[in-house]
């Protein structure tokens, strides 16, 4: 056993027995661990809402999305299709238009994102697990265009699945309609429709209403034309790979983002945030880590005596400061350790159990998402080594100058 370690492990037991000293070390323990396992289970938190966050944006968002670098339509051709199709990780391209609209319901109205989608999107089963009501089907039987709502449109409007006598009526302004009259219905294209679907995702989405693009495409007036194209790729496959590689068969003619790219300002506000509550708990259990300093200030003054000793023995005062340091390791790891595995703890009990609730009875989940990555407890304990060497630094300078030969 290393020799500085020893007498650390001797000085840190025996001082025990000293009790200012020793409540100083145990305060500055209790602060260590404390600020460990707050640090590891917010960071967890963090990582949680930022998988729960991702969760959400595939229920609807496509793995990679083209949209046209200028204006908000572009021509769509048979080439262009087969050119996608052809990148290697493609499995589905799927042809959208999308567009504010104006919807009625027996007598209300409101506001809607109107989504036109081809038939490959059913063929997606992304938004079948968000359906509360219905069915995600666009066509009923005899070729019935169906829509399939959101939950929040069918609060608005009062909508009900079961009543098919009342069309869900969408408008949108006529394009050669130089002044909109809102109370003349002649100034605005109208399609009937059946909802018969109700999805919940999020509030976000709560404004969709999703129909077959050639409905889309007669209320809207875009003559083969689209807003977008969504991508959904093979397994095996990355979203950000196939972006870079269809980007490169397209050129700089059209925008094209993987799923992440598309919620990039969500997602960084998450790392920024993640990254402050990481620098301020540091600081805390730099606070913490003050307590070690006092702590080995007065044992260096305690033992000074033991110091001389040590240095008339040969010692030299290199392995004076690493018995100092290494003191302060033992504290410092050991309410590390403690918090650490607390905060581990409190992590698997809230992912076992769901001891904290989210307080929204809309919310996807009932307890607060959390999910533990290794990377953030090393990072942890980086801090730790970081606070210990530099709290510990001083005190060990100084308990090794007194005894320096030339001083004795």
């Amino acid at each position: 056993m290393n020799l500085s370690y020893r007498i650390a492990v001797r000085y840190f037991f025996s001082r025990n027995k000293r009790s200012f000293i020793s409540l100083i070390a145990r305060i500055a323990m209790a602060g260590v661990a404390v600020g460990t396992m707050a640090l590891v289970v917010v960071l967890s938190v963090f990582n949680g809402m930022e998988d729960l966050n991702r969760s959400i944006f595939r229920t609807f968002d496509a793995d990679v999305t083209i949209t046209p670098l200028a204006g908000k339509r572009f021509k769509v051709s048979a080439p262009l299709l087969r050119s996608i199709q052809g990148v290697e990780g493609v499995k589905l391209v799927t042809q959208v238009i999308e567009d504010n609209a104006l919807a009625h319901y027996a007598g209300q109205q409101t506001i809607i994102k109107l989504k036109g989608v081809d038939s490959t999107y059913a063929e997606r089963n992304q938004l079948d697990t968000a359906i509360i009501e219905g069915s995600m089907q666009l066509y009923g039987p005899n070729g019935t265009p169906y829509a399939i709502i959101s939950e929040g449109i069918r609060n608005a409007l009062s909508i009900s699945l079961q009543d098919i006598i009342i069309p869900l009526e969408l408008w949108y302004p006529k394009s050669n309609t130089r002044a909109i009259n809102l109370n003349s219905t002649d100034a605005f294209n109208q399609i009937a429709v059946r909802p018969g679907g109700v999805f919940f995702i999020e509030t976000r989405y709560d404004d969709y209403v999703i129909v077959p693009i050639k409905v889309a495409e007669a209320l809207l007036g875009y003559h083969s034309e689209r807003s977008s194209l969504e991508i959904q790729i093979k397994p095996g496959y990355t979203e950000a790979g196939v972006s870079q590689r269809i980007s490169s068969v397209l050129g700089a003619k059209f925008i094209v983002k993987d799923r992440d790219s598309m919620n990039a300002d969500l997602l960084r506000a998450i790392g920024v945030e993640k990254l402050f509550v990481t620098i301020t708990l540091s600081f805390i259990i730099l606070v913490a880590g003050i307590n070690i300093f006092f702590s080995l200030s007065m044992l260096a003054i305690e033992k000074k005596k033991d110091i001389m000793m040590l240095y008339t023995m040969g010692a030299t005062p290199l392995l004076v400061k690493k018995i100092f340091l290494t003191e302060g390791a033992i504290v410092a790891f050991t309410g590390a350790g403690f918090g650490i595995l607390s905060g581990i703890a409190i992590c698997w009990a809230q992912i076992q159990f769901g001891l904290v609730s989210m307080g929204m009875v809309s919310s996807l989940v009932d307890a607060y998402p959390v999910k533990l990555i290794w990377n953030d407890i090393f990072m942890a304990g980086a801090i730790i080594v970081m606070i210990t060497l530099a709290v510990s630094y001083v005190p060990a300078q100084r308990a090794a100058k007194p005894a320096e030969p030339g001083r004795l």
